[in-house]
């Protein structure tokens, strides 16, 4: 009988990929201290845009709701962007690094390839995120190690809208089988939408914070881990 894999689905966006590394990019344009704060910006409005715009019930994709928020960012900072530049930041986005922990992360995933099952699981369109994983300096490389990529731009929502965890569920063949799927994540939201539908979840305390978030006391995460690389080895031992 084959042995059960545990299933690891990993958020691509601010926990494998650092969203702040496209600073280096903006600094290209700006001066290095606008470049950070404008990185920090796009971020926060990319995000915000998401559950803004699933509140509405309206959708548009992951890619043009990125270049909004740029143009939201930088407008917040009083500053221009031409057209040319803002398709070459586009593009930089699609060849983030990653965060220094991710590939002692990918190699624990390697080694253990017999029992673990992994997965990206992203807000990105198929092209965003397939091209965010192999142009990635670091990631593409190792993008053999992800079994599929599992987005939800055919659902025409975000996470964390419940809809995004049942069609991972369904897409990793676990329907009926919640509980047995992890989702890691650094971002807040996405451990208390994973922690809603019955999914366990590792949430990425970089900062060393801790868990701080409020919205649901009884949705906290399954596990608390620094980084990646330490996510995975909770989760094997559980």
């Amino acid at each position: 009988m084959a042995t059960k894999k545990t299933v690891i689905a990993f958020d691509l966006y601010g926990t494998l990929l650092s969203t702040e590394s496209i600073a280096h990019e903006l600094a290209k344009i700006y001066d290095e201290d606008k470049a950070k704060s404008l990185a920090a910006l796009w971020r926060r409005y990319q995000l915000e845009y998401t559950w803004r715009i699933n509140s509405m019930g309206e959708y548009k994709s992951f890619s043009e709701l990125t270049r909004n928020a740029l143009s939201h960012a930088v407008a917040e900072h009083g500053l221009t962007l031409s057209a040319k530049d803002a398709d070459v930041l586009m593009r930089s986005y699609d060849a983030l690094h990653v965060f220094p922990e991710v590939p002692s992360a990918l190699k624990l995933l390697q080694e253990n390839s017999d029992s673990v099952e992994a997965y990206v699981f992203s807000n990105g369109t198929d092209e965003m995120v397939g091209n965010s994983i192999k142009t990635s300096p670091d990631l593409g490389p190792h993008a053999g190690i992800f079994k599929s990529l599992v987005t939800v731009h055919s659902l025409k929502c975000f996470k964390p809208d419940k809809r995004a965890y049942s069609h991972l569920v369904e897409q990793v063949g676990k329907q009926g089988e919640a509980s047995d799927v992890w989702v890691v994540s650094a971002n807040p939201f996405d451990i208390v939408g994973s922690r809603a539908a019955g999914l366990k979840a590792a949430f990425i305390d970089r900062t060393g914070k801790g868990w701080v978030d409020r919205l649901d006391e009884k949705r906290s995460p399954s596990i608390v881990a620094s980084g990646v690389d330490e996510a995975i080895k909770s989760i094997l031992k559980n």
